[in-house]
């Protein structure tokens, strides 16, 4: 299956929006937010510290009198600048996020969107990386992809087994805070990715310039299945 026609089969899964978090949020409850380079409001916080980062999406959440925001695919971003873990001086600097983030409360619920098997997971440690992750595999309609989950409580993996099966809806882990969830404001990063490699319990969240074109074909939108924007 091509890389386009599998943003098609994505997108084709269900005209209505999966839910990967608590369904106690309605639709009106979501506002996009935008943490690119292009946002000038970011030039007068310090995106380096958590705290004032998450200051800063609260007040933002709590102005448009919602309670997650979200967005962040295919966005450049600088608050990636402050780790080495995105700037190791042997490559280009990473800072094209890849996956779409939803900003909320630590220890909100997160759900599979579709009937899954626990792929792999781990703690991601490094400085500004996703601290606890879960890989699901799902297989629909003989297609086989993968969505990953991100900056999770440290709870989220402690009783989870590689092969464990989850229907669709079904709880698999909370969100944690910054003390666990690699020194970020409390949010969930949910990506799809068609070929997870060797990877396991991690994927690339964020990349390079030069291998946009890769990443965006193997990771598509996740709107796509989320739908809090419409296409």
């Amino acid at each position: 299956m091509q890389s386009n026609s599998f943003s098609n089969f994505i997108g084709g899964i269900s005209n209505q929006p999966l839910l990967v978090l608590n369904p106690v949020f309605k639709a009106t409850d979501y506002v996009p937010l935008n943490l690119s380079v292009t946002n000038t409001d970011l030039q007068n916080i310090n995106v380096s510290a958590s705290a004032q980062l998450e200051a800063y999406i609260v007040k933002y959440i709590k102005k448009h009198k919602a309670a997650v925001a979200y967005g962040g695919y295919n966005e450049t971003r600088a608050i990636y600048k402050r780790s080495n873990y995105f700037n190791a001086s042997n490559e280009t600097e990473r800072n094209i996020h890849l996956g779409i983030d939803l900003w909320c409360e630590a220890n909100t619920a997160v759900f599979t969107p579709l009937d899954a098997t626990v792929h792999s997971f781990k703690n991601n440690t490094n400085f500004g990386d996703y601290g606890p992750t879960i890989i699901l595999k799902h297989v629909v309609n003989t297609v086989c992809f993968y969505t990953l989950y991100g900056h999770l409580s440290a709870n989220s993996i402690i009783n989870l087994r590689v092969g464990q099966s989850f229907k669709q809806g079904e709880q698999i882990a909370t969100l944690g805070d910054a003390s666990v969830n690699g020194d970020y404001p409390p949010h969930l990063h949910f990506q799809i990715i068609k070929d997870v490699g060797n990877y396991f319990g991690d994927y690339p969240g964020v990349c390079n310039k030069k291998d946009l074109d890769f990443y965006l074909e193997n990771c598509p939108d996740p709107n796509l299945l989320l739908r809090l924007v419409s296409y």
